[in-house]
């Protein structure tokens, strides 16, 4: 692979590189950043709230891993490689449930919910040897919790989650204090879609980026936010939300509806919209009565995964009359026409015609930042 880099003068007008076409593509590429990226990064992998009770548990499938998240009997939440290690069978193969000991179903070996082997049938002779070493206990994968989110790290020391997730917070909204208003650790999920998107992860994060597409492809989006029709977007500027269109009082199709503000709110937040992306794969999407995240699970080269959540406040969902299907219809259109934008693209990645890539015009610019933090990572950039 050649190496190549992103200009970066925020006075040039003129059109900007994209990634070449093959960086989208390329198998050895997507090792790369497997390595080097997702087992370096934070990852976004469920919400606390799921695992609060002794011996509850979630799984995930991350960056080829088999991930267990589970709550101890101190009241620690752990995470481990799904991973027995005497033969390797997968321990608990339910996304979700609770258990008062870990047991492989292969051979009965039991781990404590610590992750330390507790158990170990028909072995006497060498039972002591296994149990006592920490050698055959459950390796572990780090673990914190962010706004309520649990995000896992594969690598070896990582710098603590709140230190990166914090920062690009304030890069994108110029403060913590506005995030934090609208209390994520509250809220629960009301709806959640899953899809399965043939295109590379990258693709899928640019288009987040920027909104120079959103006059051609979202009308509803457009709609709701008037001032995407610019293509401006906000994502590129700091504390930057989309005012609603005059008379629409919700993010939803109709514009309607009866929930009251999320309740951490200030008078200011109303009536507006903030996207924002967390490198490496995660969007969240703030609304004054609702919160939208989307992560990206990226599969091969040319397949990812992305699972959309809607929450929204536990008292307003308990409610015999909640609905959240007028508000989940809106951003998944805008998930349909982005997706489909993106299979688009990937599907000629591989072309002469973008051997060397596509361009960027200004209002694009901004993406050149995630193209350049992609080519460091893999150690492409000269």
């Amino acid at each position: 692979m050649t190496n190549q880099s992103v200009v970066k003068d925020k006075g040039d007008i003129r059109p900007r590189p994209t990634l070449k076409g093959e960086l989208y593509t390329s198998p050895e590429i997507f090792e790369l950043e497997k390595r080097n990226i997702f087992s370096e990064s934070w990852l976004f992998v469920g919400y606390e709230y799921d695992v609060t009770e002794h011996g509850q548990y979630i799984t995930t499938r991350m960056n080829d891993e088999n991930v267990l998240v589970i709550r101890g009997k101190d009241n620690v939440l752990r995470a481990f490689l799904n991973v027995c290690r005497h033969r390797g069978a997968t321990l608990c193969s339910e996304p979700s449930g609770t258990t008062k000991a870990l047991r492989c179903p292969y051979h009965s070996w039991t781990y404590g919910l610590n992750g330390s082997l507790a158990g170990v049938p028909n072995a006497n002779e060498c039972r002591e040897q296994l149990i006592n070493n920490e050698s055959y206990g459950l390796e572990k994968v780090n673990l914190e919790v962010w706004n309520g989110m649990i995000w896992i790290n594969f690598s070896e020391s990582p710098e603590p989650a709140e230190q990166s997730l914090n920062q690009q917070i304030i890069d994108r909204l110029g403060n913590l204090e506005t995030f934090g208003r609208y209390q994520i650790p509250k809220l629960r999920v009301a709806h959640t879609k899953q899809y399965d998107v043939k295109a590379n992860w990258k693709i899928i994060v640019e288009n987040f980026q920027e909104c120079y597409h959103c006059s051609s492809i979202h009308p509803e989006l457009t709609d709701a936010l008037p001032e995407f029709r610019s293509g401006v977007g906000t994502q590129n500027r700091v504390g930057a939300g989309a005012s609603f269109k005059d008379g629409n009082e919700y993010f939803s199709i109709s514009g309607k509806g009866s929930r009251p503000k999320l309740k951490g709110l200030l008078p200011e937040d109303d009536r507006l919209y903030y996207g924002m992306t967390i490198i490496p794969h995660v969007f969240i999407n703030l609304t004054p009565d609702h919160v939208i995240t989307h992560r990206i699970y990226p599969v091969s080269a040319d397949r990812s995964i992305v699972i959309c959540d809607w929450l929204f406040e536990p008292e307003e969902m308990a409610k015999s009359d909640f609905d959240p299907m007028d508000a989940v219809e809106l951003f998944h259109r805008v998930n349909e026409q982005d997706f489909a934008a993106c299979q688009w693209c990937h599907e000629n990645m591989d072309s002469k015609a973008y051997k060397n890539g596509g361009i960027l015009v200004p209002l694009e610019h901004h993406v050149s930042k995630f193209y350049n933090y992609v080519l460091e990572s893999i150690g492409l950039k000269s």
